[in-house]
């Protein structure tokens, strides 16, 4: 019986430490070409390649997936960080995003930053 317990607790104790990451702040600027680029800052507890923050994206509120910034390694002593994605095509009809972060972990993050265009 205290083996079950020790796993149970050693699972959750797991999965307590294996967080979401966080978009914490987003600078989008609209281009002269009626594109925009888009600066993301994420946190998140990177710990090597086993579990890092590796993409964000911008979806429209309807779900729709308009853009995905892939991250190619962890960045375990550069948090927060940021990143950017230029000319991303966003339609005119749109007048906001939303962004999240993924996980290589967890996956993509539940909570969203709205971000409004107009």
């Amino acid at each position: 019986m205290r083996i079950v317990v020790l796993v149970s607790l050693l699972i959750l104790a797991g999965s307590a430490y294996a967080t979401d990451p966080k978009v914490i702040d987003v600078k989008v600027e609209r281009t002269p070409a009626q594109k925009y680029n888009i600066s993301v800052t994420i946190e998140h507890k990177d710990t090597g390649w086993e579990h890092f923050a590796n993409a964000w994206r911008v979806y429209t509120p309807d779900g729709e997936l308009l853009a995905e910034r892939v991250l190619h390694h962890p960045h375990v002593n550069e948090q927060p960080f940021k990143r950017a994605l230029t000319g991303v095509y966003i339609p005119n009809s749109v007048d906001k995003v939303i962004i999240k972060a993924n996980c290589s972990d967890t996956k993509e993050g539940k909570k969203g930053y709205t971000v409004n265009l107009r």
